[in-house]
């Protein structure tokens, strides 16, 4: 399949408003390359998003032939500027809505891959008004790294979490949102060996107990109005920084997390496991013209 011979289907999704192209390619047979993906994601020029969200079989997928046991989907991820990133939470939530609009799967439970390893996502039931009811995914454990990082932005700077949620980030905390720019550009993180292919930097400021609020650089996207990954190391960074560990008191620990686009849930449980709960809304769907594509 080449997109310029009959033009390209899409839909945009978005979850907590970081939102994403999504493009169905179930045998794997779209030559997708990170130009394709760069226009795409123009938000002047092209249709606009945070990302893209293709839709392949596991088996289809060489990087995801060895889940497809596990997992029938991969979300093969593109961050905005082509690049191509390990995981992001809010696009899996996506991605489960977006399996459910197709008739691909139904409420409840259900796998889907990625470069980060199986993600579990739980589509609730819907609401009585018929609104989709929000998704749960089990994002796996956070990694805390004992390295010692520092975040620079301007003439400000602080210490920062090296915190791997099946990707790296680096979590800040801040008195003041404002502090953190327009991170147009990436934040100075220091020493940058630590995270040699790039990082994405939160900055963090307390909302009241157990609810925290961030802003987010994401690495080939710039700030976006929500990171899933992001929320999840916030969560666990601040969980640590309050002494709160649940591998210790044996009880789940829930935080907040508002972001510019929405607010998460996230839940840290005794076994390690970080889970995220949000909307997630397709919102559109169409067809690329043909011509666009071939210029």
């Amino acid at each position: 399949m080449h997109p310029t011979h009959s033009g390209l289907p899409f839909l945009k999704g978005h979850g907590t408003e970081n939102d994403f192209v999504i493009i169905p390619d179930p045998d794997g047979a779209l030559e997708l390359s990170a130009a394709m993906v760069a226009r795409l994601c123009d938000r002047r020029a092209g249709i606009g998003g945070d990302g893209i969200l293709r839709v392949v079989r596991s088996a289809a997928h060489p990087e995801a032939a060895a889940m497809a046991g596990e997992a029938e989907w991969f979300m093969d991820y593109r961050n905005a500027d082509g690049s191509i990133a390990e995981m992001c939470g809010n696009g899996v939530r996506v991605f489960a809505r977006y399996l459910q609009h197709a008739g691909l799967v139904g409420e409840g439970d259900l796998a889907v891959a990625t470069r980060a390893g199986v993600r579990r996502p739980h589509i609730a039931k819907a609401d009585a008004d018929g609104t989709p009811g929000r998704i749960t995914v089990d994002m796996g454990r956070a990694t805390l790294h004992p390295d010692q990082v520092e975040v620079t932005v301007g003439d400000r700077r602080w210490p920062a979490r090296h915190v791997n949620m099946g990707n790296p980030h680096a979590v800040a905390f801040v008195d003041d949102l404002r502090h953190a720019g327009r991170l147009l550009d990436a934040p100075e993180v220091s020493p940058a060996s630590v995270y040699p292919e790039g990082v994405n930097v939160e900055f963090v400021t307390d909302r009241g107990p157990r609810h925290v609020a961030m802003r987010v650089h994401e690495r080939g996207s710039g700030e976006t109005r929500s990171c899933g990954t992001g929320a999840c190391a916030v969560a666990v960074a601040t969980a640590r920084r309050d002494g709160v560990d649940p591998a210790v008191t044996g009880e789940p620990a829930d935080y907040t997390v508002d972001l510019p686009g929405g607010r998460l849930l996230i839940t840290e449980r005794p076994d390690g496991t970080v889970e995220m709960t949000g909307p997630a809304v397709i919102v559109a769907e169409g067809v690329v013209d043909p011509a666009w594509l071939g210029r």
